[in-house]
């Protein structure tokens, strides 16, 4: 018995499977509820809210990257006074206590993340993909996943998406060529290792 998909990408492949479906055998299908052209606006209009979050995304990323540039230079100039307090100090408890800090101790930066596992193309059509993959086992936490693609016969690689879950639709492809796609894991301290690779010819 079908089930109907709850991911994001699982969705979006299943609307453009029944938009084909509706018109291809539209004398099986002579009235649906919702006909192929409302589903291929719902389509582009969710299409066009994801591009938008993401356009939303980066300009939020951007507005982060200047702020950690702005704390960066403040910590640089807060550390160089905290490490001028622990050598005049030496490192006494209740002196440095005087500017709200104590004895040096061993930090845990971000690690950056590992290697995305198991990337797979889980269905596809014309001009489409639906991959899926695996989140690291190893490095730091995960915020995003960087979706590339290249041409199998020219190695230049370039970003078709991003996504958050494990999982991703990739449409508005080349069609009749061989296409190779990986997956990076990405965090503020950088990007984890590409993932395999996986062909498809659309």
């Amino acid at each position: 018995m079908a089930r109907f998909p709850k991911r994001e990408a699982d969705i979006a492949a299943l609307t453009k499977r029944v938009i084909t479906g509706l018109t291809s055998y539209a004398e099986d299908f002579p009235s649906p509820p919702a006909p192929p052209q409302q589903l291929e606006e719902a389509l582009a209009a969710y299409d066009a809210a994801k591009d938008a979050a993401i356009a939303a995304d980066g300009a939020a990323i951007a507005a982060t990257s200047e702020k950690d540039e702005r704390l960066e230079s403040l910590t640089d100039l807060l550390k160089a006074d905290l490490r001028y307090a622990e050598v005049t100090t030496r490192d006494a408890p209740e002196m440095l206590s005087h500017i709200g800090w104590g004895p040096r101790r061993d930090g845990s930066p971000l690690d950056i993340p590992g290697q995305a596992r198991s990337l797979d193309v889980s269905s596809e059509g014309p001009g489409w993909v639906v991959l899926d993959w695996k989140a690291p086992t190893e490095g730091g936490a995960v915020t995003a996943y960087r979706i590339r693609r290249s041409r199998a016969d020219v190695e230049q690689w370039q970003d078709v998406g991003m996504s958050v879950d494990t999982s991703a639709l990739v449409s508005d492809q080349e069609r009749g060529v061989q296409l190779v796609f990986h997956v990076i894991a990405v965090n503020k301290a950088g990007e984890g290792m590409p993932s395999n690779i996986v062909t498809a010819v659309l």
